[in-house]
């Protein structure tokens, strides 16, 4: 098969195989514990080999050493409490908080562990001299990888490009009226209510926006319309950008931003000065769209026809 078939698979079922992966290390932990006749779970050693090598801690502090949750953490201390292997008390310092630390039969454990940690060591050096990559290595670059950008978040960005190029966006025709229309529809009644002037616009596109100058674009993905903006014709060589609405079909597109772009284009091909908006700060996505587009919040709002209206931005272009 084709080596990107084994890629795909791979990270498509990169949870099973680290499971798989380790199952095999903690089965091989247990035998080796057994090797020193010990009754002693795997999963134990970093918070034993921890408070051998470092005294009373937190579970907290120690969970953050060995790269574990707190509550995992706890399970274990609970655990090898039962089993005689560890002490906790009251910090006298924060009695909020409570110390860990080996009891004698832990202790007496650890002191004996010495020759059998570098026995280990040498076997699990010996093991990845077997391999073609420095495990550890690779392992970290991963883990700083995956917490600065998920796979999920990588395979979203990648999706949002893809689809996002085959979006084509069109000038108005009547045949869009009902998209228009329902589009909007949809947004505005799932968070408000509509008002007069949203039926004005959406009812009478033509006589209400383009016969007064302004202009409609169309989102369309395989020939079918997820989404619209209109320009509305203000004073002063400016413009408003108003109902805009995506199809939920369409949500994660990137559709919202390229009809903004679309917009700032027009308008700076007809020589506007200026992009106004209105909203409402409960629509966070919008929001965060107008400003990732350039807009910035008016200080002094001016009168609106909408009663849902609590924030006014522009765009100045010149």
């Amino acid at each position: 098969m084709e080596p990107e078939f084994y890629q795909i698979a791979g990270v498509m079922a990169i949870g099973s195989r680290l499971r798989r992966l380790s199952e095999m290390v903690t089965l091989e932990g247990a035998a080796i514990f057994r090797l020193q006749q010990m009754n002693f779970e795997p999963r134990w050693f970093p918070v034993f080999y921890m408070l051998s090598q470092g005294g009373p801690m937190h579970v907290t502090d120690l969970a953050q050493r060995i790269g574990q949750s707190h509550a995992s953490v706890s399970q274990v201390a609970k655990e090898m409490k039962k089993n005689d292997l560890l002490t906790k008390v009251r910090d006298k310092q924060d009695g909020r908080k409570s110390l860990l630390s080996l009891s004698e039969a832990g202790e007496a454990i650890a002191g004996k562990m010495a020759d059998f940690y570098d026995d280990v060591y040498q076997s699990v050096a010996d093991l990845l001299k077997e391999t073609d990559h420095n495990f550890w290595a690779a392992m970290q670059d991963l883990e700083l990888a995956l917490e600065n950008k998920s796979i999920t978040r990588r395979v979203q960005e990648r999706r949002k490009s893809r689809l996002s190029a085959a979006i084509e966006v069109v000038p108005y025709l009547p045949a869009y009226q009902q998209a228009f229309r329902d589009i909007n529809v949809a947004w505005i009644e799932q968070y408000f209510t509509m008002e007069a002037a949203d039926f004005a616009a959406l009812d009478h596109p033509q006589a209400y926006i383009l016969d007064k100058g302004g202009f409609i674009f169309v989102a369309l993905f395989e020939g079918e319309p997820v989404g619209v903006v209109a320009m509305l014709k203000m004073p002063n060589a400016s413009y408003e950008l108003a109902k805009m609405g995506v199809s939920p079909l369409a949500q994660g597109m990137g559709v919202g931003y390229l009809l903004g772009k679309k917009v700032i284009e027009k308008a700076r091909a007809l020589g506007a000065s200026r992009l106004y908006l209105e909203s409402n700060t409960v629509l966070q996505p919008a929001i965060h769209l107008y400003y990732k587009l350039g807009f910035t919040r008016l200080v002094n709002k001016i009168p609106s026809p909408y009663a849902r209206s609590n924030i006014q931005m522009e765009l100045l272009l010149d």
